[in-house]
C-alpha cells in the first residue's frame, strides 16, 4: 500500500472525497445523515449483543465446570433471546448498510454521469482525453466499487475500534496481570492479555503491509486491462457487419488475443502478489486461536481462573485480535477499492481538464451568438484540432434565411468539423458563429441515432413526447419511403440493428418532415441512398420544407441541383480556404424530383 502514501495518490483520495462527500453536504444531506445514524445505532447494538454472548460463554462454561445442571439450563434459557437479538441486529445492519451504499452510489453516479453528459463532454473527451478508455465502465462499475466497499470499511473500522476497546476492558478485568520471577525479581505485567493482543495485531498488520504494498498498482493495471478488453469487444460487436464483409476475422482474432494477453499478464501480477499476502494471512489464521490459549493456560493450571473465565478470555482475545487486525483481513479489498477510486478520479481529472482547457482558451475559443436578421453569420472563423493544428482558416460567410447551401471539399478539408462547430460541439479555434434567434435547428448526421423504444419513438426523437397524430406520422413515412413500416409504428425493437443505412437516413428525413425545423444542417445525409431516393428526399426542400435554411455537406453527383449556393473548402497547409459561388437549377431535375415526390405520396 505504499502507493497510497505518495503525493499524487493522496491527491487522488482528496479529489475523490471532495466529490463523494457532497452526499452529506448537498441536497441529499438529510437522507445521508439519517441513514448514517441508523447504521451507527445498529453497529452499537451488534457490539452490545457480542458482549452479551461473551458473558454468556463464561456463565455457561462455569456451570459446566461445576456440573450444576440447574445453572446450565438457566443459562441455556437465555440463548434463544441472545440469538434472536443478534440475528435481528445483524439483519437490520445489513439492510441499513445496503441502503446507505445504494443511495450514496446513486448520488455520486448522478454527479459524475451528469458532469460527463452535460455540454457534450462525452463527445469532446474523445478528442482531448483519448487515454480515458471506457468512461462508461468507470461510471457504471468503478463508482460502485469505490462506494460500496467504503461503507463496509467505515462500518468495519468503527466496529473494530469500539470492539477492541470493549473487549480489551474485559481482558483487563478477567485475565488480570501476569506474575513470574526472572533473576530473583518478581515481575508483574498488568493486563498482559490486552498488551499481547495489541502487539500481535501490530506484528500481523506490518507483515501484511510489507507483503502487499505493490498490490494497488497491479490491481489498477488489471482493471485498466479489463476495461480495454471490454472496449475492444464492444468495438468488434458495433462494427460486426463491416468486419465480416471484408473478412477481417483473422485480424480481429489476433487483436482480441493480444488484448486478452494483456489482461492475463495483469492478472498474473495480481495473483503473484496475492500469493505472498495469502502466506501471511494463512500463517496468522493458524496462530490466531492458539496464542490466547497458550497465554491463559498457566493461570488455569494454577487455579487462578475458571474454565468459564478461560473461554471468556479466549473469546475476548479473539475479538480484540479480529478488531486490531482489521487492516490485515481487508488488505486485498482495500487495494481493489483504491484502484477503483483512482480510476474514478482519473475520469474526474479528465473532465476538469476539459473544462479548464475550454475556460483558458478565452478569446481563442469559437464564440457562439444569435443573429437578429434570420441569417447565419460566420465571421473570421478559424477551426483547429484540439492539438492546435488549423483545419479551416479565417472563413467568413453569410447564409440567408431559406437559402440552401452545399459544402464540398476534398477529404480532410474540414467539412464535418465545420458542421460540428455550427452545432456548438467544437470550441477549438477562433472567430464567431451566429444563428438566428428563436429558430429551431435540426442536425442530420450520416448515420442517424436510433433510440431504444417503439418505432414511433424513433421517428419523433428527440421529442418523443410530442403529441403528433398518427395520420401525420404515417403520411410523413409514406413521403419518405417508409410506408411499409406503418404497421410497426408501436412495435419496440432494436431498430439500430434492424434498419439498414438507407432506412436510417429515411428515418432522419421523416423526422424533418414531422418536426419542420427552421434550419437543417446535414452531413452526408443521403450517402446510403440510391440517386432516385436521394432526389425524392431532397425534393422536400422544394416543397414541404421550402422554408428551411439548409446547410449540407456532400459530394455525390446531383446534389448541386437542390442547392442555391456551393461553398468549397480548398485544403491548404495553413488551413482550408473557403470560397463561395451561386448555383443555377436544372428545370428538368426539378421536374423529375417533384414527380418522384408525387409518386411516393401516392
Amino acid at each position: 500500500m505504499s502507493d497510497t502514501l505518495s503525493a499524487p495518490q493522496r491527491s487522488r483520495m482528496r479529489s475523490f472525497f471532495a466529490t463523494a462527500l457532497k452526499f452529506w453536504t448537498g441536497k441529499t444531506r438529510l437522507r445521508a445523515w439519517g441513514l448514517t445514524i441508523v447504521v451507527l445505532v445498529f453497529v452499537a447494538a451488534q457490539i452490545a449483543t457480542a458482549v452479551g454472548i461473551n458473558a454468556w460463554n463464561r456463565l455457561f462454561f462455569d456451570a459446566l465446570e461445576k456440573r450444576d445442571v440447574a445453572a446450565v439450563w438457566a443459562t441455556i434459557a437465555w440463548l434463544p433471546l441472545l440469538i434472536a437479538v443478534s440475528a435481528l441486529t445483524l439483519s437490520a445492519l445489513v439492510i441499513s448498510r445496503m441502503l446507505l451504499q445504494m443511495r450514496w452510489r446513486e448520488d455520486l453516479t448522478r454527479r459524475i454521469a451528469g458532469w460527463w453528459i452535460a455540454d457534450q463532454r462525452y463527445y469532446r473527451m474523445q478528442f482531448t482525453a483519448r487515454e480515458q478508455s471506457a468512461p462508461e465502465y468507470r461510471i457504471a462499475e468503478d463508482v460502485r466499487l469505490s462506494v460500496e466497499p467504503l461503507v463496509e470499511f467505515a462500518i468495519g473500522l468503527i466496529s473494530a475500534a469500539v470492539t477492541a476497546a470493549t473487549f480489551a476492558t474485559i481482558l483487563w478485568h478477567v485475565a488480570g496481570s501476569a506474575h513470574f520471577v526472572l533473576g530473583g525479581a518478581d515481575i508483574v505485567i498488568p493486563s498482559y492479555m490486552a498488551i499481547a493482543a495489541i502487539l500481535y495485531a501490530i506484528i500481523a498488520s506490518l507483515a501484511a503491509y510489507f507483503a502487499g504494498r505493490p498490490l494497488v498498482g497491479r490491481i489498477s493495471a488489471k482493471n485498466e486491462a479489463e476495461a480495454q478488453f471490454r472496449a475492444e469487444m464492444t468495438r468488434l460487436r458495433e462494427n460486426a457487419e463491416s468486419i465480416a464483409l471484408i473478412r477481417g476475422d483473422a485480424d480481429e482474432r489476433t487483436s482480441v488475443g493480444e488484448n486478452y494477453g494483456r489482461v492475463v499478464a495483469a492478472w498474473l501480477g495480481v495473483i503473484r502478489q496475492q500469493g505472498v499476502i495469502a502466506l501471511v494471512l494463512n500463517t496468522n489464521g493458524a496462530l490466531f486461536p492458539i496464542v490466547p490459549l497458550l497465554l491463559i493456560a498457566p493461570k488455569y493450571l494454577s487455579g487462578e481462573v475458571t474454565l468459564g473465565a478461560v473461554m471468556q478470555v479466549v473469546a475476548a482475545f479473539s475479538a480484540v485480535q479480529a478488531a486490531l487486525i482489521w487492516f490485515v483481513d481487508n488488505f486485498v479489498r482495500l487495494a481493489e477499492w483504491f484502484a477503483s477510486v483512482a480510476r474514478v478520479d482519473e475520469l474526474q481529472e479528465a473532465l476538469e481538464a476539459l473544462d479548464v482547457g475550454t475556460i483558458m482558451e478565452g478569446e481563442t475559443q469559437i464564440s457562439l451568438g444569435e443573429s437578429e436578421d434570420g441569417a447565419i453569420h460566420i465571421e473570421n472563423l478559424s477551426i483547429a484540432h484540439s492539438n492546435g493544428r488549423v483545419v479551416i482558416a479565417d472563413a467568413s460567410v453569410v447564409i440567408e434565411l431559406g437559402e440552401k447551401v452545399l459544402i464540398v471539399g476534398e477529404s480532410g478539408s474540414g467539412k464535418s468539423t465545420l458542421i460540428r462547430a455550427l452545432a456548438g460541439l467544437w470550441p477549438w479555434g477562433s472567430g464567431r458563429i451566429e444563428v438566428p434567434r428563436g429558430k429551431s435547428i435540426a442536425f442530420v448526421p450520416q448515420k442517424p441515432y436510433l433510440p431504444m423504444g417503439s418505432f414511433r419513438t424513433v421517428l419523433l426523437y428527440p421529442q418523443a413526447d410530442l403529441p403528433v397524430p398518427d395520420d401525420v406520422v404515417v403520411a410523413a413515412m409514406k413521403r419518405c419511403g417508409l410506408a411499409y413500416m406503418a404497421k410497426r409504428l408501436d412495435d419496440e425493437d432494436r431498430w439500430d440493428q434492424i434498419l439498414s443505412g438507407g432506412e436510417r437516413q429515411r428515418v432522419a428525413f421523416t423526422r424533418l418532415l414531422i418536426q419542420k425545423p427552421d434550419i437543417v444542417i446535414m452531413d452526408e445525409a443521403t450517402s446510403a441512398l440510391d440517386e432516385d431516393s436521394q432526389n425524392s428526399l431532397l425534393g422536400l426542400f422544394e416543397g414541404d420544407l421550402a422554408h428551411a435554411t439548409v446547410i449540407s455537406v456532400g459530394h455525390r453527383v446531383g446534389l448541386e441541383e437542390f442547392h442555391d449556393r456551393k461553398i468549397t473548402l480548398e485544403k491548404r497547409l495553413a488551413g482550408a480556404h473557403l470560397s463561395s459561388r451561386r448555383l443555377g437549377k436544372s428545370l428538368w431535375r426539378l421536374f423529375r424530383s417533384r414527380n418522384s415526390a408525387n409518386d411516393d405520396a401516392a
